[in-house]
């Protein structure tokens, strides 16, 4: 199973993406090391505070404690120990050395909390807290039940064990905060760009857009027939040599000067051929008539005349006729080719299927000659003469290239404004390999040129000639059977 190909983006599209694509590097870019860097500097401080606690922790004596519910000091305090200049969420454990960690109590082993109101520590955190390398530097620690934390631990001058921790909640909700907004303006930064990418992009390929232009309107002319100019050129301001755009825009218009150029010789030339055959066989008619007569006359004379000479005067007076109508064929496509007008006159199609139909049967009484009219009226604007030569050819095409006994139909219809004409057997059909020069000069079915059918090969590319020159359209389609469809436009 074959896939369909993706359809490419234009280089206008690309552009875009590409343009938006880099101020999205660009923006994570600096999003991720502005964030990094704001964690770090977060973190360093947030450690720097640890330390100044952790040194209050281990410094500092204690105010005022409740043990047994006893009160010492001046005023009375809440239960455990307080350290002066301890910030909420602080956590603390004094492991004096010998102490077995399930031993600790609330005055060794605490957390204020946001209320300050010094918490117990479960045995789970005290185990923790206590695994903290005793080297004096913060290392992170996520306690059960507390979430992140920055902890750092030393030794006691009594070889006990002080751990003192940070949560580091204010660090993560600034980098959130911090990193939503990065977001929200790289968002826009990035709609700003798609927007201007937009813009800038479609005025930079403007010149591009008046070049394509240029070329398609020089793709639409009929550069396959008939005198062709190439009028149409590139702008000036989208030929400058200094721009890539312009570099194409100059190419193109050197490139349309050599085919006006190779079209105005080609021109010229099929000029020069047209005439000389629309000349030569204007000129050859005379003493082809002549020739004729001559041939005509000795056949007839009254005197004794061998039989050789008999049969060699009438082989010159066939051949002499054939010539005629090949030279009659031939000035016909030189007229045609000159663009010559044709008379311009409502002709009933009906009427010259009927006409041909008979001429058919009474040429060829072995097929079997149909016809298929429609009731609606058929009537084109043109040559009654020339469109009556199209039916002929077609009818004799059929007769010449399909055996006897051989079923042919020709069909009238109207179908809107147009007048649809089909000729149609049942014989053998048309080997591919002739359909595609079917309509060209001189193409015969058995690719000789002896005269025992009488096709000069001229008649389908008189039939495609006519048939152009009156607006229409023919079109060939073979299987088995082979159809020949003719659409005219229709008389208004």
């Amino acid at each position: 199973m074959r896939v369909a190909a993706r359809p490419r983006w234009t280089l206008r599209r690309r552009l875009v993406v590409v343009v938006v694509a880099l101020v999205a590097v660009v923006a994570a870019a600096m999003g991720t090391l502005s964030t990094l860097a704001l964690s770090t500097s977060l973190t360093t401080q947030l450690d720097e505070k640890l330390t100044a606690a952790h040194r209050r922790t281990v410094d500092a004596p204690t105010v005022g404690s409740r043990v047994s519910g006893e009160a010492f000091g001046p005023a009375p305090q809440p239960a455990g120990p307080y350290r002066p200049g301890q910030d909420a969420g602080t956590v603390t454990v004094e492991q004096p050395a010998g102490t077995d960690p399930a031993d600790l109590t609330i005055d060794q082993a605490y957390y204020i909390a946001d209320d300050g109101t010094p918490t117990a520590l479960d045995d789970a955190q005290v185990s923790q807290l206590l695994a903290v390398p005793t080297d004096g530097e913060p290392v992170a620690l996520t306690l059960s039940g507390l979430g992140g934390h920055r902890a750092i631990a030393s030794m006691t001058p009594d070889g006990g064990t002080a751990v003192t921790a940070l949560p580091t909640t204010s660090v993560t909700s600034t980098l959130t905060s911090f990193v939503a907004v990065e977001v929200v303006v790289a968002a826009l930064a990035l709609l700003v760009a798609a927007a201007a990418g937009m813009v800038l992009v479609r005025r930079e390929l403007r010149p591009l857009d008046r070049v394509v232009g240029t070329a398609n309107r020089v793709a639409r002319l009929p550069l396959d027939r008939g005198e062709v100019v190439l009028a149409d050129r590139v702008p000036a301001q989208d030929t400058d040599p200094a721009t890539e755009v312009g570099q194409v825009g100059a190419a193109l218009n050197e490139l349309l000067g050599h085919v006006e150029q190779a079209l105005g010789a080609r021109q010229e030339s099929e000029s020069q051929v047209r005439q000389f055959v629309a000349d030569a066989s204007h000129e050859l008619r005379t003493p082809l008539a002549s020739i004729r007569g001559y041939a005509e006359l000795v056949r007839r004379s009254p005197d004794e005349v061998p039989a050789s000479a008999l049969h060699a005067m009438a082989r010159v007076e066939s051949e002499s006729q054939r010539m005629t109508v090949l030279l009659e064929d031939m000035l016909l496509l030189a007229r045609l080719d000159a663009g010559r007008p044709l008379v311009s006159e409502p002709v009933d199609l009906t009427v010259l299927a009927i006409d041909a139909v008979a001429d058919a049967h009474a040429a060829g009484p072995d097929h079997d000659w149909r016809l298929d009219l429609s009731p609606q009226d058929a009537v084109v604007v043109g040559d009654d003469h020339r469109l009556r030569q199209v039916l002929a050819n077609l009818l004799s095409n059929a007769r010449l290239h399909t055996p006897a006994g051989t079923a042919v139909t020709v069909r009238v219809r109207r179908t809107g404004d147009r007048i649809v004409l089909q000729v149609t057997d049942d014989g053998p059909g048309i080997p591919p390999a002739l359909r595609e020069s079917l309509f060209q000069r001189f193409t015969r079915g058995d690719a000789s040129r002896n005269s025992a059918t009488g096709s000069t090969g001229l008649g389908l590319a008189i039939v495609h000639a006519v048939v152009t020159a009156h607006g229409g359209t023919i079109t060939v389609s073979s299987g088995p059977g082979t159809t020949f469809t003719v659409t005219l436009p229709a008389a208004t």
